[in-house]
């Protein structure tokens, strides 16, 4: 028997007792490391990169987080800022079908395409952390209104068949495919709103203590933003004056609630200090003031009509916010007091509502009225 600890590496002794002729260590848990065991027999004390980010104190909680944190590498983020772009961009193109002009078609067949080009590379980002296409399509077997992940895998699929149709057909004007395609598009793009938002939801509905205490903000952050990524990918295309003119409007409109929104989550979650500290700490602090920056920079430039500038500046805070919403969720999960902050603050833990019962010595305690208990528990 093997340890077997990613594709090509194989280990005697690290804690991975995986039988081969059973199963495969694929996708993005095959890429974690494992810490040599200090004997046979020992369990390994986790000890990960992302420690230096946290502002956990080492003597809480033994030393060790309270939570394990997420395991998503580079994929993830880049998949929620293709994903977001790819929505969004079928969003407006729905928009400028239904109600511009003739002039604004050239507008709606660069969404299309965008839009179908970003629900491709969306399913090869999500296959490649998964480690196998069949798990893609395992997540496709049921229909769950209930879970994030499943709702947004239903979305993608429905989202990628619409957007290439319209795509396909986006040259087609008259006869029986030009309305197939007008249809497809409009499908794609009522599709796209919700594809853009969803993966704020997936991260709000976890025991994170950040994506948490940020619940009613980051899905609204993160469709603030897709409006921004598609307006300054569009930026960076050569288009007519007219829809040079309905881009701009577009990614002002975004950057604006970006920008707000953005402030509004500070506040939601610095509602507990400690909770927010991955912010404005470390690396992940640093990426976050870097998108907030760059926004403001875009937007500067979108009002000057300096598209390029817009478009590359606005491309840049888009990425870089949603790497720093992940790393900093990493860290705000390797801090213990975070979570144990969060809780006594009646904030992401179980809630009881209407107040304290006053008991007399020796009677039973009543059941609560109404328990809420928190997403991911």
């Amino acid at each position: 028997m093997k340890w077997h600890l990613s594709p090509g590496r194989n280990r005697d002794g690290d804690g991975r007792n995986i039988d081969e002729s059973l199963g495969v260590l694929a996708g993005e848990g095959a890429h974690q490391d494992v810490r040599e065991t200090a004997g046979k027999g020992a369990r390994p004390v986790p000890e990960p990169k992302e420690r230096a980010e946290s502002t956990a104190d080492r003597d809480s909680y033994y030393g060790l987080p309270m939570l394990k944190e997420p395991v998503w590498k580079w994929p993830i983020p880049t998949y929620f800022y293709v994903g977001g772009l790819a929505g969004a961009s079928a969003a407006l193109g729905m928009a400028a079908g239904r109600f511009g002009g003739p002039e604004l078609r050239p507008l709606c067949e660069r969404t299309r395409i965008i839009a179908a080009g970003g629900a491709v590379a969306s399913s090869a980002l999500l296959i490649w952390d998964l480690g196998r296409p069949s798990r893609f399509l395992n997540m496709m077997r049921v229909f769950r209104p209930t879970s994030p992940m499943n709702v947004g895998t239903w979305l993608l699929g429905a989202f990628g068949g619409f957007s290439t149709i319209a795509a396909l057909l986006r040259q087609k004007r008259t006869g029986l495919l030009g309305p197939i395609g007008d249809a497809a598009a409009f499908a794609a793009g009522v599709a796209g709103i919700p594809l853009a938002g969803y993966t704020g939801v997936l991260l709000s509905n976890t025991s994170v203590p950040l994506w948490q205490g940020a619940r009613t903000t980051l899905p609204p952050l993160f469709m603030a933003s897709a409006v921004t990524s598609a307006a300054s990918a569009l930026d960076l295309c050569t288009l007519p004056p007219a829809a040079q003119r309905a881009v701009r409007r577009y990614g002002i409109a975004g950057k604006i609630a970006e920008i707000a929104i953005a402030r509004m989550l500070e506040r939601e979650a610095g509602v507990v200090p400690r909770v927010i500290a991955p912010l404005h700490e470390g690396v992940s602090g640093s990426l976050w003031k870097a998108a907030k920056i760059c926004v403001v920079a875009s937007l500067a430039a979108g009002v000057l009509r300096q598209r390029r500038l817009a478009g590359w500046l606005g491309t840049v805070g888009s990425l870089a916010l949603r790497f720093a919403m992940v790393k900093a969720g990493t860290a705000s999960t390797l801090d213990p007091r975070a979570s144990f902050e969060q809780q006594r603050a009646r904030l992401g833990a179980a809630e009881v509502t209407g107040p304290a019962p006053e008991l007399e010595q020796g009677t039973a305690v009543p059941a609560p009225e109404r328990v809420l208990v928190p997403a991911g528990a």
